[in-house]
């Protein structure tokens, strides 16, 4: 939220949230390295040349509009103990880059959430996401509930990783999925074009940035 996941149904009727699956680590960190070259060719460039074009950094722009809204932010960082244990022991696949690049470790430079995106007072900070699905280990799934929240706007890293996961879980519990194609970015070209492309519109309603900001209102 590094990772950040529709049609905007406005905040009044019915209440809505912006997710974060996977909330941006520090600019510099592991993750943003990751996908530091395939971001620099596309168009939209979501999350690096920050410091340079503060206009490009879009996630920043829909928060600040949700806030504004009235429509919750929520952040759902993913962290490990150091020594990684509560993975399996034998991780394989995406979980098992993460322990070999020693990345989300709690309490560390590269498990912070970056300065322009950290939590602001009235947010929400899901606690104790440990892999891929934000609903799978963490009570987001009784917080949203509980606020009577039934649309959820997606965005972060990775686009088929993390973003994806909780596209899929989010859709599958009743949720109306908005993804923000803009908001989000792979480790490749490849696997960023291939998921908005051909899974997003099967468990979401994939949505540009300036558009879901302009629902808002």
């Amino acid at each position: 939220m590094i990772a950040f996941a529709g049609v905007l149904v406005l905040p009044k009727t019915p209440p809505s949230a912006v997710l974060e699956p996977s909330a941006p680590v520090a600019l510099g960190g592991r993750l943003l390295q990751a996908v530091r070259p395939p971001v620099d060719t596309f168009a939209h460039r979501p999350y690096v040349k920050l410091q340079r074009d503060p206009a490009a950094f879009r996630a920043r722009k829909v928060v600040d509009a949700a806030r504004a809204a009235g429509v919750a932010v929520v952040h759902a960082p993913i962290t490990f103990a150091d020594g990684y244990n509560e993975i399996s022991y034998h991780p394989y696949g995406i979980l098992k880059r993460v322990v070999d690049g020693k990345a989300f470790v709690k309490g560390s430079w590269g498990a912070a959430l970056v300065d322009e995106l950290a939590a602001q007072d009235g947010d929400i900070v899901v606690d104790g996401k440990r892999g891929l699905d934000t609903f799978a280990s963490t009570n987001l799934d009784f917080i949203l509930r509980s606020k009577g929240i039934t649309t959820i706007a997606l965005g972060g890293f990775l686009t088929n990783c993390c973003v994806e996961s909780t596209m899929r879980t989010g859709y599958e519990n009743g949720y109306e999925v908005i993804t923000l194609s803009d908001c989000v970015a792979a480790t490749s070209v490849e696997e960023h074009e291939n998921a908005p492309k051909y899974d997003f519109p099967m468990f979401s309603k994939p949505m540009a940035s300036g558009d879901f900001i302009a629902e808002l209102g």
